[in-house]
């Protein structure tokens, strides 16, 4: 009877704690989705005080992310889980991780191309950026409503048993790649068609990623609870180091190597699939 009382929250206010979190990722979407949108009114008369702009709305989807890890495994932690957070937590996620993030796409990696293209060919780039940014909205909000209702996904290639994975990328690291792209750039709109529409394919790509069925480490395994190795704590004091003095690089490479952790690990297995030997069938006569 002691282990059942004691595993339950000692406080109803400990409820309220885990939803902070996620009211304070909501808030963090809509400074980006406002901060973008001066940016994109002050670009013709200021040029950097549009980028200033950009690289809040970025750094926002990326504290974003933070929150957005934090407010589950308090709630976890404080047994304070329940339907109506799980709910708020992907209607946060759609805002920040969604609609931000495709509004910054576009506004960042579109908008303002004034390369000496004709303006029929400007015009298609640019409806192919807004496109591309919608698809982008779409299939996160795809991706959650998946991870929403599916009890226990399995993904293409299963991994380990012993190890919990996302099945396709999840929308808060579709954001951060988004997001350390922009930051890391120095949040300078770009102006030339070609990284433009090499930008909106990476979009394209992200979108994909989102939707499909291939393998992601979810990190459920870490607890911050229990002892760690030496050589994880010299991990995380490196990384922490690290993001502390040259924040741009380390956070794209951080972001661009997860999201391609996931295409690296498809690949191989239909490679391994490929190469492995087809097992010889004999047949006995007689």
């Amino acid at each position: 009877m002691a282990d059942v009382i004691s595993a339950k929250p000692r406080h109803k206010a400990a409820y309220a704690l885990p939803t902070l979190f996620t009211a304070g990722n909501i808030f963090l979407g809509y400074i980006s989705i406002v901060r973008t949108m001066q940016a994109a009114m002050v670009y013709g008369s200021d040029p950097s005080a549009a980028a200033l702009h950009l690289e809040v709305a970025a750094k926002t989807i990326g504290f974003g992310f933070i929150l957005d890890g934090l407010d589950g495994r308090i709630a976890r932690m404080t047994n304070t889980t329940s339907e109506f957070g799980r709910e708020l937590d992907s209607l946060a996620d759609i805002i920040s991780f969604g609609i931000a993030p495709a509004i910054l796409a576009y506004v960042w990696g579109v908008q303002f191309v004034t390369d000496s293209l004709a303006a029929t060919s400007l015009d298609q780039l640019q409806r192919a950026g807004k496109f591309v940014s919608f698809l982008f909205l779409v299939c996160g909000a795809a991706r959650l409503a998946r991870f929403n209702i599916q009890k226990n996904p399995v993904p293409k290639n299963p991994g380990a048993p012993d190890r919990k994975y996302f099945v396709g990328l999840p929308i808060p690291a579709a954001a951060g790649v988004v997001a350390s792209v922009v930051y890391a750039t120095g949040s300078t709109p770009l102006t030339s068609a070609l990284w433009s529409t090499a930008w909106v394919s990476l979009l394209a790509v992200l979108a994909f990623l989102m939707v499909s069925t291939w393998r992601y480490w979810s990190f459920k395994e870490l607890n911050m609870l229990r002892p760690r190795s030496p050589m994880m704590l010299v991990v995380m004091g490196a990384v922490i180091f690290g993001i502390w003095n040259w924040s741009q690089p380390v956070l794209l490479l951080m972001s661009a190597a997860y999201m391609l952790s996931g295409v690296i690990i498809r690949v191989a297995g239909l490679i391994r699939r490929v190469l492995r030997p087809t097992p010889k069938v004999e047949i006995q006569v007689g």
